[in-house]
This record gives structure tokens, C-alpha cells and sequence, in this order.
């Protein structure tokens, strides 16, 4: 007999009137449950919805099936001593037995389980989503204390697991086919299921965990594991400790099957942060560590993404995640990934995890760095540290360089990339370079140094010391530049980084496969870099000789004059110059050419600063040519015309320069034009007419492109360009009327009569003498040919009697206000400056 017909048997139950009732109405509401289950199931009806008010319809009937009266309700049925008896004796029996009702639960449960097994044998797939949660309750009770209810839990998690087997669409697959070769659906055992009731029913717990994990899907095993996870914080200790220990025994072997690990985590930090026992800490702690074997990257992505600055429950379970060697790679690997973000910058970050929450900025790569200086002294992460130093290295040296954000530095936190890096420094036996960098105050004084000497003196300590890890540190930056950082700024770092440590173990010129880097950085999108790496190519002017494709080098500092940036510009051009004095003139009439005609477009740029050096560097060039000069004559007449109209330039420098240059053109073309240009106080018209009359005795086969290069500096912004180009175009139709054909003359007169409309009064008159000049030689094209046959061979007889036509004079310029503020002198020459000097 059980122990109910006992208790029945020896109590003297006096209100049999009372139970009959409850036994009713609890009837009753079982029957009213199984109506309502019924009247649920519809094709209408959302099958969610459908499972979910099921569900708990079920859980209501299993309440009334096995509820029983409290004390309290009993009390208030006594009506007299005996009964008072009674209800005591009871009330003794049921505190020494509580396992009164679990037996009869476990049997129902062990029954519905065994009849739902047999009805899926004849079906290939099966949907059961209760299962996961009900394996954690069964799993529980198979270490019971009560065998009864231990034989029945095995039992009924036996069949749980095999329906659980069915789900598996393979197995199911191959169990089909199975059954239908044999021509029926077999009731007894499959093979699977025979070795699977032993084990469960021996009690032992890696048994019953090695059959949960081969079992259930992902989804299931994964409500599995929340549910155990659930009773850690049981009031009850050996119902939290049964399931810490299926926890730790599942996860050993089947944490790559668990899902939703960043809301496990999550949950574990929530209740961390509460009133948990020393017990609890430590089994939630064990979770995080068996999680993070398999699942790194979801565990610290989402420990990176709690406020900072950490609390001491978050740097626990940073401790937990980085306890084990075997995992130290991985996740020093993951802090890496989120090291590449830039703190306060919203971005994408490459991960596995569809969606992290975040404030308005991204503060990620902050906790990263302070998760190192509670990871990186670890003793089992020794061997990780070292093979990732190169990329730890970089990384918090990135860090350090953008916590001088302003957005960073007005919140009251600790410098952690600064002091992840000493920690990094320390425990890979640098701690002479992190007591030299102390010595120069440098830990503390980097918010206030410069950026970019900031990280020169964390490289140039480095070389000092011979750093071992120099090689791998090289390699890495080396394949850093090939791929190419992705934020402006730290190709800046990586830059200085780089080309320092290869000032201290290289001598110049570098290896070929170094100095391509340098080559491609020129045109980098990032200014700086491009000045940095030319700088670099200007330090090896003495040996440029010795570089190999020294030719694709200059062109490539030829590419930098297309900047849209002036300092980028004059860096490249103050480079080149420093290259060509030292290269081999063989050489270098091989690129003159090229290099001439790369001068030409800087001559019109709007900073008076290039204008002036390009136009200057042109005329170093032809004479350092100047034996080459019938290579160089057809850019030599490209560049006249510029070189003649900015003598009018409101910059003192651009003038100098044009009188420079126009002097060298003038002594190898044998122009008498110096002595015109040695005078301060010079006359412009006198020195276009004295370039003109020699131009056509000369070289009048190129008077075509001179007149089209003057042409279009008509249309130009500035004023005095507009004057010098009238004054020219004037003179040149002068000279060169009878050696135009009337169609040339004809642009020439439209295009200056578009001119009468322009806004200063000095121009308008300008224009109107020099369309005079232009109506008068047309004329002349009307006349005989037999006449105009005899001016062609005649005209160099008196070119040299001509008078000014303008009496043009340059104070006149000075009436143009706006045009002097605009062109101001600028004052940004750039000096040339060493790494040390950055």
C-alpha cells in the first residue's frame, strides 16, 4: 500500500462532505480545462497564441489536479478536538513525507512521456518546445533521494530524450526509411534507445549530462541550460548545487550547442550585481569560463558592453572569461577587434552578433583597455601576450592616441590604454622602456605633448633599447601599410611608427619593399601621411643614386603637385628639389622633360607660396640642364607666356621668381631681356615687347601657342592677370599679324570684345587699344598677296623700332584693393623639419 492508503487508513477523515465537494469542482474544472484545450486548436488562430494560452490551461489543470488544502484552510474546516487531531497527525505525516506528491506527478509525467514517444515513432518530424525545460526539471530529479521518484524521472527523461531524438531531421530521416523498408512501425526499442535507458537509470550525472547533449537541438539544450541557470539562486542548497554541478557537466562538453549566450551573460552580470550568495557567484562565475572555451567573442562583446568605468562585478567576470591559457588567444584576439574602434565614434564593428546596445557613443574600445589591465598580468595569458604584442602594441598605442579626444578627456576616468600599455610593456620584459618613459615624464605629460611626437618618442624608446620583438613588430606594420588602416588618423601613427623603427635598424637608402610603401603614402588621402612620407625621400637624397626605380620615385612626388592641399604641394616640390641637385644628370635628362612640364599648372595655382617655388624650381631645372636645353624648349614656351604675366604679380616673391627664371630662359635662348628684369622699378611693357620682338625673330613657328596660352588667362579671377594678358595679346598681334590666317584673328577680336564689359575702368581701356590693334592687322590681311608676301620677309627689319603701344604703367595696378587683400603674402613657407621635429 502507499503511503496515502496508509494515512487514509489510520485518519479518521470526518469531512468527507467538504473533500467531495473540492473533488467536484476540481473535476469539473479538469473537464472545462480539456473543453477549452480542444476548442483552442483552429486553423483561425495564431498557433503561438494557441500554444501559449494551452500551455497555461495545462499548467492550471496539473495545479488542480494535486493541490491540497494549507494549514490555514484546514484550520478553519476544525470544528471540534478530534478533528484538531486529525488535521495534527496529518500535518505531521505530510512535514516528514514531502515527497507525497512528486510521485504521482513523476508517474503522470513519466506516462504522458511514454505515450507521446510511442505516437512520434510513426512520424519524420516532431515539434515539442517544452522540452528543453522539462529535461532541466527531470535531470534534477533523477538524483533524488526518493528512488521511487528518481525510477520515475529516469524513466520519464528516457523518453523525453528519445522524442527529442526524433526531432533531429536526420535521425528522423533515417528512421523512416527504416521503418518503411520493415513495412511497419515497430513499438519496441530502437538500438539508440537501448543504450540510452542504462545510462540514465544508473544515476550517474556525466551519464545523464552526456545524453541531454547529444539529444537536444541547440534551441532546447539552450532552454536546458537557462533553466538550470534559473536555480542557482534557489533557496534551497541542494537544489542550487545538484544544478550547478549538470551545468558545469553540460557545458564541459556541449557549450558550442547553447545559444543566446550574450542574454546568458547578461543575465549573470544582473544577478551578480544583486544579493547573491558566495555559492551562487562562484557556479554563475564557472558559466561565464565554460561559455567564453567556445563562445569568446559573443562573452566579451558583451562584457565590453557595460558603462565604464568597470565595477567590481564586471571585472569578475572579466577574471572568469580570461582564467583558462587554452582560451587566452581567442579572447586577446576579441579585445583586439573592439580595440579598432575609436572611442565616442559610432561605427561598425566587425563581429559574429547581429546587435549590441550602445549609448550615443561608442565606448567599447574604453572598457577594452581597462579589461587589459586586469587581463594582461594573468599568468596563464604570458604565452597569448607575446605571440599578439606586436598587435596589442599598435592597438593601445592608437588608444593612448585618442584618448586626448576632448570628448574622452572631460569625463573624470582613468587613462586605461595608457596604463594597459606600461602593464603591456612590463610583462614582456620592457620594463626599461616603461622606467625611460617615465624618466622623461612622458606617462604623465602626453595629454599636453603633440599627437603625433607622442608616438614618435614610444617608438624612438623602443629602438633604444633593442626591443626583441622588434622583427614581428616590423612585420606587422609592414602589413598594417599593405592593407591599409581604415581611419585617417592612424596611418598617421602607423606612419611615424613605422618609418622610425626603420631609422633605427635600417640605414638608407631601404630595402625596395619598404621604400614602395613610402612611394604609395605620397598620395595617401590623408595629408599628413603624404608629408611624412616625404619627408622620409628627402632624407635620402644622398644615396638617391643608389635607389632602385629611382625614376618611378620622382614621378610618384611629380603625382603629389595634384593635391588640394598647399602644404602637401610645396612638401613634394621642396622634396623633388632636394632629389634632383644630387641625381645623376643621366638620369635626370631621362625625366626632365616630365618634371619641366609638372612645373606648368603650379605656375597658376591661387597660393602665391607654390606659384612662386614652382616657378622658381622651373628655372633651377633648365639650369641645371642647360646642356639639354633643345629638349626642354617646347616646355620652355609653355611656360613663357605665365612667366611674363605674373611679373604682374601683386606677391613680391612671384615676381622675383619670374625675373629668376625668365632670366635663365632669356641667357640660354640668347634674349637680351636680363637687364631689363635687374631693375626694381622695371617696365613691364618694355620687357613684353622685348620678349615679343625676340620671340618672332627667333621662334615664330610657336607664336600660335603663345597667343592660346595668353587667351586663356583672359577669363582669369584676378585683375592683374587680365591686364598683363590684354597688354600681351596686344603685342603679339602687333608683331605677328602677317603670320596669322584671318579665322585666328577673328577668335582673337571675339574674345577681347567680350572683355569691354568687365568691371575696372583700366582694363575697359586696355581692351579698346588692343582691339584696335587686332581691326588694324585683320585689315591688313586684305590687302595683295604680292604685299603681304614682301611684309612677311621684311617685318624683322624694324621690330626693334617699335614703341610702346600703352604706355602702360604698373602703379596703376595698386588701384585694386581687394585684389591686394586677397593675394597677400603668405607666410606659411614650409619649413623642412626632421621626425625628431614633428
Amino acid at each position: 500500500m502507499s503511503s496515502l492508503h496508509i494515512l487514509q487508513a489510520s485518519v479518521k477523515w470526518r469531512h468527507m462532505e467538504h473533500l467531495a465537494s473540492s473533488l467536484l469542482d476540481a473535476y469539473s474544472g479538469l473537464l472545462s480545462h480539456q473543453a477549452m484545450i480542444l476548442a483552442i486548436n483552429s486553423s483561425f488562430v495564431n498557433p503561438l497564441w494557441q500554444f501559449e494560452a494551452q500551455l497555461k490551461i495545462v499548467e492550471s489543470s496539473f495545479k488542480l489536479a494535486f493541490s491540497v488544502p494549507n494549514v490555514k484552510t484546514l484550520k478553519e474546516m476544525v470544528t471540534s478536538d478530534d478533528d484538531y487531531e486529525d488535521l495534527e497527525e496529518m500535518a505531521v505525516w505530510m512535514s516528514q513525507d514531502k515527497s507525497f506528491l512528486q510521485e504521482r506527478v513523476m508517474v503522470i509525467i513519466s506516462r504522458v512521456l511514454s505515450f507521446a514517444f510511442k505516437k512520434v515513432k510513426g512520424y519524420t518530424s516532431v515539434d515539442a518546445p517544452c522540452l528543453g525545460d522539462l529535461a532541466a526539471e527531470l535531470a534534477l530529479l533523477c538524483s533524488h533521494a526518493d528512488p521511487s521518484i528518481t525510477q520515475q524521472a529516469s524513466f520519464g527523461m528516457y523518453h523525453l530524450l528519445c522524442i527529442a531524438k526524433c526531432q533531429n531531421a536526420d535521425f528522423a530521416k533515417t528512421k523512416h526509411k527504416m521503418f518503411k523498408k520493415s513495412g511497419y512501425y515497430s513499438t519496441q526499442l530502437h538500438p539508440f534507445d537501448i543504450e540510452l535507458l542504462p545510462k540514465l537509470l544508473s544515476k550517474e550525472r556525466s551519464q545523464i549530462a552526456q545524453s541531454v547533449g547529444q539529444s537536444l537541438m541547440p534551441s532546447l539544450l539552450t532552454d536546458f541550460v537557462w533553466n538550470l541557470l534559473m536555480k542557482l539562486s534557489a533557496p534551497d542548497y541542494k537544489v542550487a548545487s545538484e544544478a550547478a554541478t549538470m551545468l558545469r557537466l553540460i557545458l564541459e562538453h556541449y557549450a558550442h550547442k547553447v545559444t543566446m549566450v550574450s542574454k546568458i551573460v547578461d543575465t549573470i552580470y544582473k544577478q551578480l550585481c544583486g544579493e547573491a550568495s558566495i555559492f551562487t557567484k562562484h557556479a554563475m562565475l564557472r558559466v561565464v569560463t565554460l561559455l567564453t572555451r567556445t563562445s569568446p567573442k559573443k562573452v566579451i562583446f558583451q562584457l565590453m558592453d557595460y558603462p565604464v568605468p568597470a565595477d567590481s562585478t564586471l571585472i569578475l567576470m572579466w577574471q572568469a572569461a580570461g582564467s583558462e591559457a587554452s582560451v587566452a588567444p581567442h579572447v586577446l584576439k576579441t579585445i583586439l577587434l573592439i580595440l579598432r574602434g575609436k572611442p565616442g565614434e559610432m561605427q561598425e564593428i566587425l563581429m559574429e552578433r547581429r546587435h549590441f546596445s550602445i549609448d550615443a557613443t561608442n565606448m567599447m574600445p574604453v572598457a577594452a583597455s581597462q579589461a587589459l589591465c586586469t587581463l594582461l598580468p594573468v599568468g596563464s595569458y604570458k604565452k597569448a601576450v607575446a605571440q599578439l604584442f606586436p598587435q596589442l602594441l599598435v592597438a593601445l598605442m592608437l588608444q593612448l592616441f585618442y584618448a586626448n579626444d576632448p570628448k574622452l578627456t572631460a569625463k573624470d576616468w582613468p587613462l586605461f590604454s595608457r596604463d594597459a600599455l606600461r602593464i603591456l610593456l612590463k610583462c614582456s620584459g620592457l620594463q626599461q622602456v616603461d622606467y625611460a618613459l617615465q624618466r622623461k615624464n612622458y606617462w604623465n605629460e602626453f595629454a599636453v605633448l603633440f599627437h603625433h611626437h607622442g608616438v614618435y618618442i614610444i617608438a624612438k624608446t623602443l629602438s633604444e633599447f633593442k626591443f626583441p620583438q622588434f622583427p614581428e613588430t616590423l612585420h606587422y606594420l609592414y602589413k598594417l601599410s599593405v592593407e591599409g588602416p581604415r581611419r585617417s588618423e592612424d596611418s598617421v601613427v602607423i606612419t611615424i611608427f613605422f618609418t622610425e623603427l626603420l631609422n633605427n635598424f635600417f640605414e638608407d637608402p631601404f630595402p625596395e619593399e619598404f621604400l614602395i610603401l613610402f612611394q604609395n603614402w605620397i598620395n595617401d588621402s590623408n595629408p599628413t601621411v603624404c608629408k611624412l612620407s616625404l619627408q622620409k625621400i628627402a632624407s635620402m637624397a644622398p644615396v638617391v643614386n643608389e635607389i632602385e626605380n629611382v625614376c618611378n620615385l620622382l614621378l610618384s612626388i611629380v603625382g603629389a603637385f595634384s593635391s588640394k592641399d598647399k602644404t602637401v604641394i610645396i612638401r613634394a616640390l621642396l622634396t623633388l628639389r632636394r632629389l634632383l641637385v644630387k641625381l645623376d644628370k643621366v638620369t635626370y635628362s631621362s625625366v626632365c622633360n616630365r618634371i619641366a612640364c609638372s612645373y606648368c599648372p603650379l605656375m597658376d595655382h591661387n597660393n602665391g607660396g607654390v606659384r612662386s617655388m614652382a616657378i622658381r624650381h622651373f628655372g633651377e631645372l633648365l639650369k641645371d640642364m642647360s646642356q639639354y636645353t633643345w629638349m626642354l624648349k617646347g616646355v620652355v614656351f609653355r611656360a613663357l607666356v605665365p612667366l611674363i604675366l605674373f611679373l604682374e604679380d601683386t606677391e613680391i616673391r612671384v615676381v622675383k621668381a619670374c625675373k629668376y627664371t625668365l632670366g635663365i630662359c632669356g641667357s640660354q635662348l640668347n634674349w637680351p631681356i636680363t637687364s631689363l628684369l635687374e631693375d626694381e622699378d622695371y617696365d613691364f611693357e618694355m620687357v613684353v615687347l622685348n620678349i615679343c620682338n625676340n620671340f618672332l625673330i627667333y621662334h615664330a613657328r610657336y607664336i600660335t601657342d603663345l597667343i592660346s596660352g595668353t587667351l586663356r588667362f583672359l577669363r582669369s579671377s584676378r585683375v592683374y592677370l587680365r591686364k598683363a594678358s590684354i597688354i600681351l595679346l596686344g603685342y603679339l598681334a602687333k608683331f605677328s599679324g602677317h603670320l596669322l590666317h584671318r579665322a585666328e584673328l577673328e577668335f582673337m577680336l571675339d574674345a577681347v570684345d567680350r572683355m569691354r564689359w568687365d568691371a575696372n575702368p583700366l582694363i575697359g581701356e586696355l581692351v579698346e587699344k588692343t582691339y584696335e590693334l587686332l581691326q588694324e592687322t585683320a585689315y591688313g590681311l586684305t590687302t595683295s598677296d604680292v604685299k603681304q608676301s614682301f611684309r612677311k620677309l621684311c617685318k624683322h627689319f624694324y621690330f626693334k623700332k617699335m614703341k610702346p603701344i600703352y604706355n602702360y604703367c604698373a602703379m596703376d595696378l595698386k588701384d585694386s584693393l581687394e585684389e591686394i587683400k586677397e593675394t597677400k603674402s603668405d607666410k606659411e613657407g614650409l619649413k623642412e623639419k626632421n621626425f625628431e621635429e614633428i
